[in-house]
């Protein structure tokens, strides 16, 4: 008997996104990790507040799995005990699924790609982490000329009625 496809990420606000990924990067896996967050930080996403425009992850010699160059801008209303905004965050996953993105990292030459923190519907913060292979200039025009292309059949099809 097939084993049934999880469904998808329930995501109930998104805070970042990084939507060059998908134009830089082939994404083969998604991964949905906790993060290990201070209460300013958790503050500061409810806002709305963080950008992983330029962030990655990289698998440490322990076992974890970090979070890299990721920005979540210090809390307004914080005192003295505000976060530093770029620091390095844990993620967190099972330990099977890190011995897995390891193996693919080491081996396969591939990359940790964060493509968006949301939050779930249970409130927590929560990191959807792709394994990705970069692209070569040749895929990116060639997926340049595809989005063109379907953005033009939608005008076609408009016109047609």
């Amino acid at each position: 008997m097939a084993r049934p496809k999880p469904e998808a990420f329930q995501k109930t606000k998104v805070v970042a996104e990084n939507r060059r990924a998908r134009y830089d990067y082939h994404i083969e896996d998604k991964y949905e990790a906790g993060i290990a967050l201070t209460g300013t930080e958790v503050k500061s996403l409810r806002f709305g507040e963080g950008s992983i425009a330029e962030s990655y992850a990289e698998v440490k010699d322990g076992g974890e799995i970090w979070l890299v160059n990721a920005n979540i801008p210090e809390f307004s209303h914080g005192n003295r005990y505000n976060h530093e905004p770029k620091r390095p965050r844990k993620l967190l996953l099972n330990v099977r699924e890190i011995n897995k993105l390891h193996g693919a990292v080491a081996r396969q030459g591939m990359t940790l790609v964060p493509l968006s923190i949301y939050f779930n519907n249970r409130g927590r913060a929560k990191v959807e982490l792709a394994l990705a292979k970069g692209k070569k200039a040749p895929d990116k025009r060639a997926t340049e000329k595809e989005r063109d292309w379907k953005r033009e059949q939608g005008r076609i099809m408009r016109e047609r009625g």
